[in-house]
């Protein structure tokens, strides 16, 4: 933990008043200070309290070697490895409540642990798989809209491979145009040997207002839920492109 400077807000801050406003302040785990939640996490694990942590420095979690290699068996009643997952019965944090059931294709799921094409496939319609992987200078799409980090990434961009270009007549710099049935975008080109051919990238999540026309990269990316409890299905999109 370091004190912050004058001016900004945690994280944490902002949940908590979040929840006074929402009226779920009462609930368990608002309304306590950065070390009291850790302290109430240590303490669930019976390693002490928030001090006694500063006075370690670490707190050792790697199981015992019998433990972690299954020595003594796997976590069902007959000690047995499932090689047959079940999909749709599993339990875990994201698993949506009774009222909504299961997401997603997933009476497509395999049996068996195998390749599984849950994603969108390119197509001769949409030869390209966009990905829209993290900029160097965006931490994540808050840091955007900050003048400085905008101003060293310069301006969007779609990242696509030399071979790709010329053969689609695209020159470095050049502006174009990337679309499927869900709308269109305008970037300039930026050639890379390091992308895949077949694959186009578009680099941090620039504001709407950063882009030709006033629409951003999301105007292309689908809300599908995934098979079997739901999520995103990150850089899960097939697109066209052209030169604008």
């Amino acid at each position: 933990l370091v004190d912050p400077p004058e001016g900004p807000r945690s994280n944490h801050f902002v949940i908590n008043e979040l929840a006074k406003r929402l009226g779920v302040a009462h609930l368990p785990g608002f309304g306590k200070t950065e070390r009291e939640l850790i302290t109430a996490m240590l303490q669930k694990r019976g390693l002490g309290t928030y001090e006694d942590l500063c006075e370690r420095r670490w707190a050792d979690m790697q199981p015992s070697f019998e433990e972690s290699h299954y020595l003594n068996g796997f976590a069902f009643p007959d000690g047995r490895f499932r090689f047959r997952p079940d999909w749709t019965g599993t339990i875990a944090p994201n698993r949506p409540p009774k009222s909504v059931g299961l997401l997603g294709p997933h009476g497509d799921l395999p049996a068996f642990p195998d390749h599984f094409t849950a994603i969108e496939s390119a197509d001769e319609a949409h030869p390209f798989r966009l990905a829209t992987s993290p900029a160097r200078q965006f931490l994540n799409s808050t840091f955007t809209e900050t003048p400085g980090s905008s101003q060293r990434e310069g301006r969007p961009e779609l990242m696509l491979h030399p071979d790709d270009a010329a053969a689609l007549g695209i020159a470095d710099g050049a502006r174009v145009e990337i679309g499927n049935a869900r709308g269109e975008v305008v970037l300039h080109a930026r050639l890379s040997e390091g992308v895949k051919r077949g694959v186009v990238i578009a680099e941090g999540i620039w504001p709407n207002s950063a882009h030709e026309r006033g629409e951003g990269i999301n105007v292309l990316t689908g809300a599908d839920s995934v098979a079997p409890y739901g999520g995103a299905a990150f850089h899960d999109t097939k697109v066209w492109l052209r030169a604008a």
